[in-house]
Order: structure tokens, then sequence, then C-alpha cells
């Protein structure tokens, strides 16, 4: 018997779409077969048609056109947050499964109203929580599962967002103003908020945040800065600077085609031609204090669980390394878990601490793996795979578990903008 093939489709071909997950969907052929692509994008879409081979019938810039029909099995929707839910429910209707970046939206209406739109149509929603996936995530899990530090009492988590990220996604990225987007706490740290709950085992009963935007300001700008880094006086010297970040760097690093450099250009291969076109036209050549951006900068969370478990959780753009930390502490140990230094350890009281590096870490899906988010959207597209056929409806990061953790984002942003009061989750459960 031949190996069945899911057919997909992809709306959004940018840097999700394309490249995190369109290219490994590609290159897996004995599991995937891309059928068809929309985005409004006329390079992407030639570009990317003609990576992935979909025909030129099959290739749409519009949207209306594209949802005449259903073209596949499966459609991978990863086009910008506030679309999000209206293609969502077009696919539903036409009897999609479905694969959905995240966040899913940032109106508790919309989020109850699709997770009763997926069970009505019996249609699988599985929503790209990544990190659910990766060897590193299913360790941490599997520790507490077998009470390797008795009971779980509490929980901190660290997402160093990275100073070059924070000033790329948030202050002059697609997701630096909440209007046009989500707020931060639910674009960036819909993740974390996921993982936290998925730790725990238990639903948040209440949330309290502060946060701010702190220092990305016009307030802060240098004497004389320019409006663009690329004509400015301080582009050697500002940590921030686009000319240093995505030029100067990009030498260094040997003109890879690779992240950050192919988000700021379309252009393949990557010139330095493109990068300075880029630098002084498109919205990542401006200076820091001179966006439009108003998302936070710094955010912390302290939450209580139904359970009895507390969390703190903080979001950090101010850090010269990217990853995550966690540490849990529990009635007989604690686990610490440092990303960036390759490194989990478990203490338990009074014996010596096992220690793992993250990198060698293997499960029943092999190891960390190449791929983004530590080898998570990869691993993803494994998953899906593997329980298409089977156990397509009880996906790990299905719209059913995944509304809780946008649930905390939502509760947590109207409390930072509150003033911090507690607010208490069972209103966004109506």
């Amino acid at each position: 018997m031949d190996k069945q093939i899911i057919s997909i489709s992809i709306l959004g071909v940018g840097a999700r779409g394309g490249e995190a997950y369109g290219r490994y969907i590609y290159e897996c052929k004995d599991k995937f077969k891309i059928i068809s692509l929309c985005e409004p994008n006329e390079f992407r879409l030639e570009k990317y048609g003609e990576a992935f081979e979909v025909a030129e019938e099959n290739r749409f810039l519009s949207e209306d056109e594209f949802f005449e029909k259903k073209r596949s099995d499966v459609l991978l929707i990863a086009t910008l947050d506030r679309l999000h839910v209206r293609q969502a429910v077009k696919a539903l209707d036409l009897g999609y499964d479905l694969v959905l970046e995240k966040p899913i939206s940032d109106d508790a209406d919309e989020l109850r109203m699709l997770v009763e739109k997926a069970k009505a149509n019996g249609r699988m929603v599985m929503v790209c929580h990544v990190l659910r996936y990766t060897t590193m995530i299913r360790k941490l899990k599997s520790l507490l599962d077998e009470g390797a530090i008795g009971k779980l009492i509490s929980m901190d988590q660290t997402e160093n967002v990275c100073f070059w990220h924070q000033a790329h996604s948030f202050v002059r990225g697609n997701w630096r103003n909440r209007e046009e987007t989500t707020p931060m706490i639910m674009q960036k740290c819909c993740h974390d908020m996921d993982l936290i709950q998925y730790f725990i085992d238990a639903r948040c009963k209440s949330v309290a945040s502060k946060g701010s935007l702190a220092y990305f300001k016009s307030e802060n700008r240098p004497e004389g800065a320019a409006d663009r880094c690329i004509d400015c006086k301080h582009r050697s010297d500002c940590k921030f600077s686009a000319y240093t970040i995505y030029l100067e760097q990009w030498k260094k690093d040997g003109c890879p085609e690779a992240i950050p450099y192919n988000l700021v250009t379309d252009v393949l291969p990557i010139t330095e031609e493109a990068l300075i076109k880029s630098l002084r036209e498109s919205m990542y050549g401006r200076c820091v204090f001179a966006c439009d951006n108003n998302v936070v900068d710094n955010q912390t969370v302290i939450m209580q669980f139904e359970n009895g478990v507390t969390a703190t959780f903080k979001m950090e753009g101010f850090t010269a390394r990217g990853g995550r930390d966690f540490r849990f502490f529990g009635t007989e140990g604690e686990i610490e878990l440092c990303e960036i230094e390759d490194r989990l350890v478990l203490r338990r009281y009074m014996e010596d601490p096992v220690v793992w590096k993250i990198s060698e870490l293997v499960d029943d899906l092999g190891g960390q793996g190449e791929g983004g988010h530590g080898g998570g959207d990869h691993r993803m597209i494994d998953s899906l795979y593997r329980i298409y056929f089977s156990d397509k409806l009880n996906a790990s990061s299905s719209i059913e578990c995944s509304v809780e953790s946008h649930y905390m984002a939502l509760a947590s942003e109207k409390s930072r903008l509150e003033g911090g009061r507690l607010v208490d989750l069972t209103e966004y459960r109506k």
C-alpha cells in the first residue's frame, strides 16, 4: 500500500508560511504535497510558487478567489494576526483541517466562537504553539509528570526577547503596534502562557501584571539622529542600528540567507544592494526612536492556578541573548533550564545534581533537530503527519488547549492597562 500523502495549501507565504513551515513541508515529499498558495504580495507569490513547484493556476493573489472552493486536505494559515479568525471560519466552512499560526485572536468572543465552529464541523485546528513539540519542553514535562521534584509548588519563566529581536519585530516590524496586530504579551508570549499552563496542568485562575514601553520612545532619541539608520551619524555606535544589525552583521556572518536578513528583503540570493535598498525604503531601516510602535518592551505577570500552583512570567526586551529560562520548585527538589546555555539541571534535595545538555535530548521524534524554535517548527509538521490519519482531533496544540494561553494573555494585558489589578479569568470563559 502506498504511503498516504497530505495535500496542503498555504495562505500567507512570508517568514512563517514560506520559510519556517513551507520549505520543510515541501522537502517532505513522502508525506506532503503543496497544492496551492495565496499571498497578496506578487513577488512572494511567484518566489514561493516557483520554490514549491506550485502550478501558476494554483497561485492566488486574491483571497476571495482562493476561497471559492476547497483545494487541499489541510490549510496552513500564516497571515497577520488580525486576519486569522475570519480566514479560519471561511476555511472550516469549506471543510479544511487547519494549521493556524498564533496568536489566534485578541478577542475572547472570537476565540470561543472558533472553538465551537471547529467542534461543530468536526475539523482539526492545530495552533502553532511549536515549542510544545521540542525535546526540551517534552523533557521538562516528563520530569514534572514523573514527580521528579515531588509536588510542584511554583515556577518562574523568562522570555529573553534579545535586544535586536525586540527592535526588529516589536519596534520596527509587523508587531510594533497593538492596534494593527495584538499586544506583545499576546503576540510574542502566548507561547509562554501556553507552556506555563501546560507544565502546571491546570487552568489559570487569576493574574496581575505590570509593564511598559520604557525605552523605545521619541524622548530617548539621540541628538541629531536621522529618521533612517543608514543616514545617521550614530549608525556605527547605536546598539539598535539597522545598518549594523542587518548589513554589517550580515557581512560578518558570511552573507547567509537566514534570519533576520531574509526577513528584511525578499530578494534571493540576498545582496548588499538589496539590503541597502531595504534600509532606505522599508520599515526595517527606521530609527527605533522614530517608529509608530506602542507595544511594551518589558512586562511581568503573576499567576494563580486552579490547583494552587503559582507562577511568575517575565518578558524582557533588554537582553544580550535570546531563549527562555525556567525554574520549577517542588516539595522534593527543583529544576532549572537555561536554553542559551544548553543546560537542564535536576536538583533533588540532598542528592547530586543531574545535568543534561538540551542539544543532546531525544524522544520518540528524535533529537532537537533543525528549524526554528529549537526544532519545534519542523517537529510540529512531523507531528501533524503522525496524527492526521488516526488522531487529528487530539493534537497537542489543539485549539481547545491553545485558547487558555490567549485568555491568560488577555487578562494580563487588561491588568497591566488597569494598573496591575487582579483579573479573574472566569470572565473570559463565558
